[in-house]
């Protein structure tokens, strides 16, 4: 399988997961311009595209959802609370409602020759889940909007080849930080986003002897660093039971609005 970050970050998160066979995008928080940009830089377009899985309703995975489906019509999968959330959304215009499929959290289903699984996350969204996308034995999983972890959600994510996960703020950063009091609470709460010191206590525990890539993604852009980000990650990560030196995880951070090179897993 082949991934690529199109964008990832509190302003807008684009990814896309293919096989030989199927390219999916997971969420589409930004213009279908630069969507098609970033497809294009790894030599793929929109009209390879067979679905887009929604993670949830909130503007930064939906922004160029209602244009992209006017103009591609392709299959769009979320669960029940994501359509009645994107459907009360008027930012994005009109949605062609044949295009929904509706899923489970919880559930595998197949677009082509992936299967995907979702699991059910706390974000302070209607139905919010995270990804796990599998083919010839191979699985990427794409965990953000977390708010917290549980045993769930590490054992749909724990026996991955390649991850993209959450590290959202440093924690400082944000309490000394401009934002509201009210905000700030939201995303240290349960129902917000993981800071970079809760992504890496995740990340203990889903590593494995197998692990092939980790993206940290979904940075904030107010309350955190590329450079803090990644440094945070590997200290909470020096003693793991797999390696002494992180960069045997090709441990990386995804940035906001520039495309990642096309990674093979």
């Amino acid at each position: 399988m082949d991934f690529l970050t199109i964008a990832s970050g509190s302003s807008g998160n684009a990814m896309l997961v293919s096989s030989e066979n199927t390219s999916i995008l997971i969420d589409a928080g930004i213009s279908m311009k630069k969507i098609e940009q970033g497809l294009n830089s790894a030599g793929r377009t929109l009209k390879d595209i067979s679905g887009i899985l929604i993670t949830h309703e909130h503007i930064d995975h939906i922004g160029g959802l209602g244009v992209l489906s006017r103009k591609y019509n392709i299959p769009i999968y979320c669960t029940g609370g994501t359509i009645a959330g994107i459907n009360t959304t008027n930012r994005i215009g009109t949605i062609d409602n044949s295009l929904y499929n509706r899923i489970d959290s919880n559930e595998d289903f197949q677009i082509g020759d992936l299967m995907v699984h979702a699991e059910p996350v706390w974000h302070d969204a209607n139905e919010p889940c995270c990804y796990s996308i599998c083919n010839s034995g191979k699985k990427i999983s794409i965990a953000t909007d977390l708010g917290d972890y549980n045993d769930n959600i590490i054992e749909s994510i724990k026996d991955s080849d390649f991850l993209l996960i959450e590290a959202n703020h440093d924690i400082r950063m944000l309490e000394v930080g401009p934002y509201p009091f009210k905000i700030k609470q939201r995303i240290l709460g349960k129902y917000g986003h993981l800071s970079n010191e809760a992504c890496g206590r995740l990340l203990l525990n889903v590593l494995n002897s197998h692990m092939k890539g980790i993206v940290l993604g979904h940075l904030s852009k107010d309350n955190n660093f590329p450079e803090l980000a990644y440094e945070t990650v590997k200290y909470e990560l020096k003693d793991n039971p797999f390696t002494d030196d992180v960069r045997d995880f090709n441990l990386t951070v995804a940035r906001r609005d520039t495309p990642s090179k096309l990674i093979q897993v």
